[in-house]
């Protein structure tokens, strides 16, 4: 009896073993298949798009690229420009929307346009003497040099003492304005020698028709208010006070200055005199020299009447009386 129940409690775990392995791994597959479940549901909040594996949310996350440095890598579209400055120059590069400021020679530019690809800057003006090279100098926004690829300056760089290349530079070079050139040329070669061949000449009183002359070369127009036509002149071409009234009336080609202003006064501008302050104009010349002192702005003039090339304007003034004007030629 003893061994017959034996048995059968024996028999009763096992059939009771089997079943608790049964329960356990019913379970645990139960726990895989909410596991899985709670994935699969969570997956389109993670990543926005529905039945979309769990493993592929990772692969959406926004990956933010770091913006590129500003950098130069082609140099300027111009090499020359002329001292009166005005001149839109380029270079070319990638960031430079971030250029915040250009030098020329160490003063400051205009920045007219700043793109990805292109940074384009306004020259300034310079004095007449100041020709020769200036150096280009770009600053990013955070105040940090822009970076100049060496092959933007079209050829190899020099290397330091140490053997290191130098650092990258670009530049211009500041020449004479050809127009103005041409025009001080003709005052230079006819000041003396008038010009009988192509122009009439006014005994005593051919100081504008000199000086309108001296504008056609530097490039000037005719138009209906200022002309020579053959000898079909205008008033404005050979009179002086004409002549003031018609550049008053073009801004587009020139800017009235008053003695005050001398700072402003370039060669080729134009001078006009009024010997006894009527307030009509009695003399024409055309600037030759200008000196920028620390005792203020000195002027030389030259033309005809008073057939000189270098006249200074206070000795003029000094000996003639009245008052000096200008028109700043554009």
């Amino acid at each position: 009896m003893l061994a017959s129940g034996a048995a059968a409690l024996m028999a009763v775990t096992a059939i009771g073993g089997i079943a608790a392995g049964e329960q356990e791994a019913a379970a645990k597959a139960a726990s895989a298949q909410l596991s899985e479940a709670s994935i699969q549901s969570l997956a389109p909040a993670l990543t926005g798009k529905a039945n979309k594996p769990a493993t592929d949310v990772v692969k959406d996350e926004l990956v933010v690229t770091p913006a590129a440095d500003p950098k130069i890598t082609t140099g300027p579209s111009a090499t020359e420009v002329s001292v009166r400055g005005g001149a839109q120059v380029s270079v070319s590069g990638e960031g430079l929307d971030k250029v915040a400021k250009v030098t020329v020679g160490g003063q400051e530019a205009e920045i007219v346009k700043a793109e990805n690809e292109q940074v384009t800057f306004a020259v300034p003006g310079v004095s007449d003497a100041a020709t020769g090279g200036a150096e280009l100098a770009f600053t990013a926004a955070d105040g940090q040099p822009v970076e100049i690829d060496p092959a933007a300056t079209g050829s190899a760089q020099p290397a330091s003492a140490e053997g290191e290349a130098a650092p990258t530079t670009l530049g211009v070079s500041y020449v004479s304005d050809p127009g103005v050139q041409k025009q001080i040329d003709y005052v230079m070669a006819h000041w003396q020698n008038y010009n009988s061949d192509h122009y009439m000449v006014l005994p005593g009183v051919d100081c504008a028709n000199f000086t309108s002359q001296s504008l056609l070369e530097r490039g000037w127009e005719e138009d209906e208010g200022w002309h020579y036509r053959g000898g079909n002149v205008s008033s404005s071409w050979i009179s002086s006070t004409a002549m003031r009234d018609y550049l008053n009336s073009r801004p587009d080609r020139a800017t009235p200055l008053d003695d005050t202003q001398r700072d402003l006064v370039r060669v080729g501008d134009v001078a006009q005199f009024d010997w006894d302050n009527s307030g009509d104009r009695d003399h024409t010349a055309v600037v030759t020299q200008v000196e920028h002192t620390d005792a203020g702005t000195k002027i030389w003039v030259g033309g005809h009447t008073k057939d000189i090339d270098f006249w200074d304007v206070d000795e003029a003034l000094a000996t003639g009386g009245g008052t000096v004007s200008y028109f700043s030629i554009k």
